[in-house]
């Protein structure tokens, strides 16, 4: 069986898609996971977008917590014979797939983009040496734990008329004496880059911190609305906050359109958004390493290429 988990209901669909197509070689079915409150609409939803099953471990837990969330997955991993486990790779998400290796004297693999059968057994890729190497790694047991970063794996399309069984089961787990003393939502202005479908993203090109907004301004025309930044914009300068960071550190993005203005296109940044379906760059220097990863290039001060493609933009949208 292929198990998939995740607190972020996005990420689960997306790796419902990968883990469909792992059972399908396997001869396996694939089970979703939910662990809370029963939620019988996010079931039938799992299984429209491929779960044969969701498991419903019902809790009393109100916010997650690593070592109880953990002692429940080990239990219905256990208790489904799962061989294959798929978490997606968010900051719980990585935290729970560590500590589940360790339950379960199991081979744990940490933000996998590829994962396939070779030679009948489970294998999994990974970026390593910021970007500059993909890692293959290989399990020899079962059960098997990959975690999965958003945006690796493209979603099947909702298929409304699939039919799936939806097991409800109390489990309690054991309390943990930790305690968790507040939780505080992370504030954020537009779109979260990692949802967005338009990108228009700023670097060390930009003189100013006041000058972003020319960045803004082409974002708000291509009704994308979304900024983002390279990291000496965010961890450095401060400039924007690291919410907008795209790269090996940050955030990783796949829109289907992304635009790198005064950007060099270092490899930590190239890592976090190679994936994007179009990528324009803008930069003065014609060697700089950006181009080499775009779609479509534009030698030129950003100053003067931004506002004219901003006009043209604009005129052409009507």
């Amino acid at each position: 069986m292929v198990l998939v988990f995740s607190d972020n209901k996005n990420l689960t669909f997306e790796m419902l898609s990968k883990a469909s197509e792992l059972a399908k070689n396997l001869n396996k079915k694939v089970t979703a996971v939910i662990i809370g409150k029963t939620d019988d609409a996010l079931a039938k939803e799992y299984i429209s977008f491929g779960a044969d099953k969701v498991f419903v471990a019902e809790t009393n837990l109100e916010s997650f917590k690593a070592e109880e969330y953990t002692d429940i997955l080990g239990n219905i991993v256990k208790e489904t014979g799962a061989e294959t486990i798929l978490i997606g790779s968010n900051k719980n998400g990585k935290e729970l797939a560590a500590r589940l290796g360790g339950k379960l004297n199991a081979g744990c693999v940490i933000d996998s983009n590829n994962i396939y059968l070779k030679d009948k057994k489970l294998t999994a890729e990974r970026v390593v040496y910021s970007g500059n190497a993909i890692a293959v790694e290989q399990f020899n047991s079962t059960p098997a734990i990959v975690t999965v970063p958003s945006k690796a794996f493209d979603r099947l399309k909702k298929d409304d008329s699939r039919k799936g069984d939806i097991i409800k089961k109390k489990i309690d787990a054991e309390k943990s004496t930790s305690k968790i003393l507040k939780v505080q939502e992370m504030k954020t202005e537009g779109v979260n880059v990692e949802d967005a479908e338009i990108i228009v993203s700023c670097g060390r090109g930009f003189k100013n911190k006041e000058d972003i907004k020319l960045v803004q301004e082409l974002a708000d025309v291509l009704k994308g609305k979304t900024v983002g930044c390279s990291r000496p914009i965010a961890a450095d300068m401060k400039w924007l906050p690291e919410e907008c960071w795209i790269g090996l550190s940050g955030h990783k993005v796949k829109p289907k359109l992304y635009i790198a203005a005064g950007i060099s296109g270092q490899i930590q940044h190239i890592a976090g958004m190679r994936d994007s379906g179009i990528i324009v760059a803008i930069n003065k220097d014609p060697d700089a390493l950006i181009f080499k990863s775009a779609d479509y290039g534009i030698v030129g001060d950003l100053y003067e290429v931004l506002p004219k493609l901003t006009s043209a933009v604009k005129e052409k949208m009507g």
